[in-house]
């Protein structure tokens, strides 16, 4: 039976990925080592915390003693997803992103070298490429050129994994989503931060014009990218997990203001994020002809079945905003 190790399975997109892993792998055993910060939450796990192939552990991936003792169980391959994720919270203060996003994943790093495993998924993000105009794609050979304290210390373990990989040999693959977008994500990011103003008929803030670009992909899509890369990935390599599926933020506000039957009186101008990159874009050639991998959800529709859950579910994200 295979044994799994999922860093950061409480939060977001990790959280998703347990489900994925529950529901279409029998022969398993996971592990969700989560230290419950202000983003993890164990009610997106609800589903499965009953399940006998599943375990919650507590605990920080700085905290070296905790990550060998879980390593000492066999694990067979870890999916790093622990993270601090926010750009924001990484421009008013960057050592949290310093000491989990390097420091914790070397502690990782170092234990997975111990104790000896067959797969090392480092979960990355468009973000260290930099910033492109209106024209390009970053591809998995394009320079790392990352432009925010939460852009180079998610660089940073991405050149560590790559040096263990290359003097260790550690057998460790880097996969490099775009934004995900859907249910659960934690009311700071644009998509739900926009919903939840909308809803309370409140201002939505938008930075500067709302020019700026990203690719969106949903989380369900994403969690299928990154399963085939643990599934078939060749070690050493890095893969793109994008959707193509590129939106201006201001279209993104005024889709969901559409969704919501709400008026774009409510639509807020802000001064800009300091040193905000103005377009990402993946080209995702290799993990489609290496594996078959295409985002199957349309961004509309993706858009309006997430606007509609955080209709829905009220309480969950309620509750976070008076943290």
């Amino acid at each position: 039976m295979k044994k799994i190790l999922v860093t950061g399975g409480a939060g977001f997109i990790g959280s998703s990925f347990i489900q994925f892993l529950l529901k279409n792998v029998a022969d398993i055993i996971v592990y969700n080592l989560d230290k419950l910060t202000y983003a993890g939450d164990l009610e997106r796990l609800r589903d499965v915390e009953s399940d006998k192939r599943y375990q919650f552990m507590k605990g920080d991936i700085c905290n070296e003693d905790i990550v060998q003792d879980i390593f000492s169980k066999d694990i067979n391959a870890v999916v790093h997803f622990a993270a601090e994720t926010h750009v924001d919270r990484s421009i008013k203060d960057s050592i949290p992103f310093e000491a989990t996003n390097i420091r914790g994943t070397l502690a990782l790093l170092n234990a997975a070298r111990k104790h000896g495993i067959d797969r090392f998924i480092h979960i990355s993000t468009d973000e260290v490429y930099g910033a492109l105009s209106e024209e390009g794609q970053f591809f998995e050979t394009t320079p790392l050129n990352p432009n925010s304290p939460y852009s180079a210390s998610k660089a940073a373990a991405d050149l560590f994994v790559r040096a263990y990989c290359h003097t260790y040999k550690l057998p460790a693959i880097i996969a490099r989503p775009s934004n995900n977008y859907g249910p659960f994500q934690y009311p700071e990011k644009l998509i739900p931060v926009v919903i939840s103003s909308a809803i309370d008929n409140k201002p939505v803030p938008v930075y500067a014009k709302g020019e700026n670009v990203r690719e969106w992909i949903y989380v369900e899509d994403c969690v299928e990218g990154i399963f085939a890369v643990l599934e078939k990935g060749r070690i050493g390599e890095v893969y793109n997990i994008g959707s193509g599926q590129e939106r201006r933020n201001i279209e993104v506000v005024r889709r969901i203001l559409s969704i919501l039957g709400k008026s774009e009186t409510l639509i807020e101008y802000v001064q800009d994020r300091p040193g905000h990159d103005f377009r990402y874009s993946l080209n995702t050639d290799k993990i489609k002809n290496e594996f078959g991998f295409e985002a199957k959800t349309d961004f509309d529709d993706g858009l309006e079945k997430t606007v509609r859950w955080y209709m829905e579910n009220e309480r969950w994200w309620r509750r976070l905003l008076s943290f």
